[in-house]
């Protein structure tokens, strides 16, 4: 029938906003395994032990 249309607030649109940047640097910083794998370069480790 009729569509719902909801307003959000502008500090909820910030608040997305920020948490999908800020996840999105984790994720540059601490790659998850997948992405890793997925490079597939031979790069070696800085220590070895």
């Amino acid at each position: 029938m009729g569509e719902v249309i909801r307003f959000v607030p502008k500090s909820e649109l910030e608040r997305a906003r920020l948490v999908r940047e800020a996840r999105a640097i984790y994720d540059s910083i601490f790659p998850s395994a997948d992405a890793i794998s997925e490079r597939g370069d031979d790069t070696t480790p800085l220590h070895q032990g």
